[in-house]
């Protein structure tokens, strides 16, 4: 099982990062000279860039460049509803259109943020999900690949959670979520039927079952006039 270029690259910087070659808030190196190190084009090298950026692990600045992120103050948040369940909820009808659909091997965050152990598969999907016909969001989901092997490509791709609940016999734990904020590039653009540029909602996501395991990773990328999140808190002191 080939593991994609940019997942290499990707792994390498996350490395990198981690053993202190390139520090919390320093500039990395310019795309240019990253595309020659690794011997790839610059798509693939922007590709395992706005990976990292996705991961919240850096951040670019416009007219500056691109860094090793800061730690940002974050709140967790319990309960979850599928998109699916949202747009419903909104008296929309919710649609999504496939990307990508393939078993690989894991990235480095994607190893950690599930927990899975060396040697295992992950079916990454890419997904760009609308409601009413309007896109709102592309997404990227990674599901460890031996918890939904015996289920039908349709039924993942359509409604994870209610495949996992009803077919499985799982029951869906928790969810710690990550809000952020990007620009649009040109994919995004594309993909999302907005402009390069446009102001972006980024979520991460780790769901869990209700024995604690981790069973999904989202990377999620929302048109920002499009959807908003709204969080209600109890108890506040």
């Amino acid at each position: 099982m080939q593991e994609p270029m940019y997942i290499k690259i990707h792994n390498q910087i996350k490395k990198d990062i981690e053993n202190n070659k390139y520090k919390v808030g320093e500039r990395i190196p310019a795309e240019r000279r990253l595309a020659l190190q690794f011997n790839v084009s610059r798509m693939t090298l922007r590709q395992a860039i706005k990976t990292l950026e996705d991961e919240g692990v850096l951040e670019r600045r416009l007219g500056s460049g691109t860094y090793v992120a800061s730690q940002k103050v974050q709140e967790k948040m319990s309960g979850i509803m599928s998109f699916t369940e949202i747009t419903k909820a909104n008296g929309q009808v919710p649609t999504s259109k496939l990307i990508s659909y393939r078993v690989t091997k894991p990235s480095l965050s994607e190893k950690e943020k599930l927990q899975i152990k060396d040697g295992s598969s992950v079916l990454r999907m890419e997904r760009v999900r609308s409601a009413d016909g309007v896109p709102i969001c592309y997404e990227v989901a990674t599901i460890p690949f031996s918890l939904v092997a015996k289920f039908s490509k349709t039924e993942i791709a359509t409604s994870l959670y209610k495949t996992l609940e009803k077919s499985g016999g799982y029951e869906i734990g928790n969810v710690i979520e990550n809000i952020g904020a990007a620009i649009a590039n040109e994919n995004d653009a594309k993909l999302l039927s907005i402009n390069k540029g446009d102001p972006l909602v980024t979520r991460r996501q780790i769901t869990e079952l209700s024995n604690g395991q981790p069973f999904e990773y989202v990377l999620a990328s929302y048109v920002a006039d499009r959807f908003e999140f709204t969080f209600s808190k109890s108890n506040i002191k």
